[in-house]
C-alpha cells in the first residue's frame, strides 16, 4: 500500500492547514522564531553583513531550536483557528506553557546579552539562573518539546471533538 503524507495526518492538521492562510502563518510563525533563536545563540549576525555561522558544538541545539521553531509555528496556528472557528477557550497547557517554555529555554542565556541583563537586574540570584540555564539548557529544550507536543495534541483533540459536535 502506499499512502501519501496527507493521509498520515490526523483530521485537524487536513482541516486547519487545507487553508492557504494558515500554512502561510507557521511558516511565517516558524521562520520568525528560527530568526529569534538563531540570534540569541548567536549563529546569526546582521551586523555588518549578514552572517550564518555553525559550529560543530552547536548542531544538536541546532537541530532542536529548529524543531522547536517548527512546533510553535505549527501550535500557534492550530490556536489561531481554533480562536477564529469555535467557541473553544485555549488552556494554559495549549497556549501558555510549551510556547513560553519552547521560547526560554531555547535562548543560551550565558551566550548572549540575557546574562547579563539578568545578572545586572537580580545580582547573586542573577548569577544562579544563568548558571542553570546555561548548563540544563539541551534537557530544557527537550523539555519544552515535549510540553509542545502535548500542546499540540490536546489541541488537535479539541478541534476533532468540535468536528465530531458538528457532524
Amino acid at each position: 500500500m502506499s499512502y501519501s503524507l496527507v493521509n498520515l495526518l490526523p483530521l485537524s492538521f487536513k482541516l486547519v492547514f487545507s487553508h492557504v492562510f494558515y500554512i502561510a502563518l507557521t511558516i511565517a510563525i516558524a521562520l520568525t522564531f528560527w530568526i529569534i533563536f538563531n540570534l540569541f545563540e548567536q549563529l546569526i549576525f546582521f551586523w555588518p553583513v549578514w552572517v550564518f555561522y555553525l559550529p560543530e558544538d552547536a548542531l544538536l541545539g541546532f537541530v532542536v531550536t529548529n524543531i522547536t521553531a517548527i512546533l510553535l509555528g505549527i501550535l500557534i496556528s492550530l490556536n489561531i483557528y481554533v480562536i477564529r472557528n469555535s467557541r473553544l477557550k485555549i488552556t494554559k497547557s495549549s497556549l501558555f506553557s510549551g510556547t513560553g517554555l519552547g521560547i526560554l529555554s531555547s535562548t543560551c542565556v550565558s551566550c548572549s546579552s540575557i546574562g547579563f541583563l539578568l545578572i545586572s537586574t537580580f545580582g547573586g540570584l542573577g548569577i544562579v539562573i544563568s548558571n542553570f540555564l546555561s548548563t540544563y539548557q539541551l534537557p530544557l529544550r527537550l523539555v519544552s518539546i515535549c510540553i509542545l507536543l502535548f500542546a499540540l495534541y490536546s489541541v488537535h483533540k479539541k478541534i476533532r471533538d468540535l468536528c465530531y459536535r458538528l457532524s
